[in-house]
């Protein structure tokens, strides 16, 4: 039986999210979400922000910022089965009009900023955990963010949830590690862009 998942805060306080009867989605328990948002209140990066919600599932972690003040989200997710319940999601929500739905690989395409937008302010990774167990150079996390540079506004947040036992590096140029946080078998990093960081290109 699948977990029930809900948005915790904000407008949309207690509305119950649609979930696919699947293994492929990783869950994020109401007190560890909480704590998080808690987390990014305090880094002042979550009211009017631009966010972009990779690996979305069924989109818990983009809609909770947009339920607590978010200008907008753009949901990344490949699985045809999990969009379907992102969509009624969204739909269910009432914020058709601040979302954007992307089916892709994350891996490869990232954050993608659409035409005339602005980079974005916030950036929630959450991939299966076997793809994060190599975080060196060469590894599927280190590329996304080469990919993130330029898709991330300078003094913007990455936020990456693993598995506790990864290690995750100090350092992914230009985003540096600002806080470490774990709860449980999942820990969450922080890591923001500098803020005179103003990258050309994600190649």
């Amino acid at each position: 039986m699948p977990m029930r998942m809900r948005i915790i805060a904000g407008t949309k306080r207690g509305m119950m999210l649609f979930c696919p009867k699947t293994r492929i989605t990783r869950p994020i328990t109401d007190r560890v979400k909480e704590s998080l948002f808690m987390v990014l209140q305090n880094h002042d990066v979550l009211s009017g922000a631009s966010v972009a919600d990779l690996f979305c599932g069924v989109g818990s972690l983009g809609l909770e910022a947009l339920s607590r003040g978010a200008a907008l989200v753009t949901f990344v997710e490949n699985s045809t089965e999990i969009l379907t319940a992102l969509e009624k999601n969204i739909a269910k929500a009432g914020f058709a009009d601040r979302a954007h739905v992307v089916r892709a690989s994350a891996f490869r395409v990232g954050a993608p900023v659409h035409s005339g937008a602005e980079r974005y302010n916030l950036v929630f990774v959450d991939p299966p955990y076997v793809a994060t167990r190599e975080v060196g150079k060469g590894s599927q996390l280190a590329d996304l963010f080469h990919v993130l540079r330029g898709q991330v506004a300078g003094g913007g947040v990455v936020a990456v949830r693993t598995h506790h036992s990864v290690a995750l590096l100090d350092d992914f140029e230009p985003f540096r590690v600002i806080d470490r946080r774990r709860w449980g078998t999942m820990s969450i990093v922080l890591l923001q862009a500098g803020a005179d960081d103003q990258p050309t290109s994600s190649h």
